[in-house]
């Protein structure tokens, strides 16, 4: 194994993108933020989208349970080590940074801001953003930067966008078990997407500016590597 910096996260083309979807990303959390800031209620949208997922999941616990259950404690840090291994293997040492960066940075803005600051509260718990999503959001988001980045071979394409996609797919359970379980309004699951979205797009930004890839170039040089026993 030979730890390497050398491949970027985002492809030059990719990083005005991920800028974009940063914006967009906190403009959300702003605007919903001020809209449902001190509020223990749903508003209109959130009626239209909770009322139904309650119904079919409200004699059903057990199930929503385990829909919300990726997004929480022990499976997220359970998947980062696996994508962090999965990158020191393949020699990408900042892969591995945002992998192991990801949930962490996520959810201590998530809880450690936000909620607080918005103070939104469902049965009289703090809600607002959803930390289930956003832990499994900025999971998907991971995966999604490390499958789909720069110098990535043409073959097998479709199955790393396929896995990506099923990334994305499992944050939308996670929203319809917190939902059932009415431990979260809808918005504070779209809340949270972006919080786990636009927390991955920060540090891939972050961790693609030179100096940082130089940083990264050096410890990988000073790491030791396997060196091939000599013949006796």
């Amino acid at each position: 194994m030979q730890l390497r910096a050398g491949r970027p996260l985002l492809a030059d083309s990719g990083r005005p993108w991920a800028g974009a979807a940063l914006a967009c990303c906190a403009a959300l959390i702003a605007a919903l933020g001020a809209l449902f800031a001190h509020q223990a209620q749903a508003g209109r949208l959130d009626h239209a989208v909770d009322s139904p997922v309650i119904s079919w999941l409200g004699s059903h616990q057990d199930l929503a349970g385990w829909l919300a259950f990726p997004g929480s404690l022990i499976p997220a840090v359970g998947l980062s080590v696996a994508i962090a291994v999965a990158c020191l293997l393949a020699g990408r040492l900042n892969g591995a940074v945002l992998a192991v960066a990801a949930v962490p940075a996520a959810t201590g803005l998530n809880d450690g801001l936000l909620k607080p600051l918005v103070h939104r509260t469902y049965l009289g718990v703090l809600t607002y953003p959803s930390g289930h999503t956003a832990t499994i959001f900025a999971l998907a988001a991971t995966v999604a930067v490390l499958l789909l980045g720069p110098s990535r071979p043409t073959r097998g394409r479709e199955l790393r966008v396929l896995i990506a996609a099923a990334a994305g797919v499992l944050g939308g359970v996670v929203a319809i078990g917190v939902i059932g379980l009415r431990w979260h309004y809808f918005t504070d699951t779209v809340a949270g997407a972006a919080v786990g979205i636009g927390t991955v797009c920060a540090l891939a930004l972050l961790l693609d500016v030179p100096a940082a890839r130089r940083q990264f170039g050096r410890a990988g040089r000073l790491l030791p590597t396997a060196q091939p026993k000599a013949r006796v």
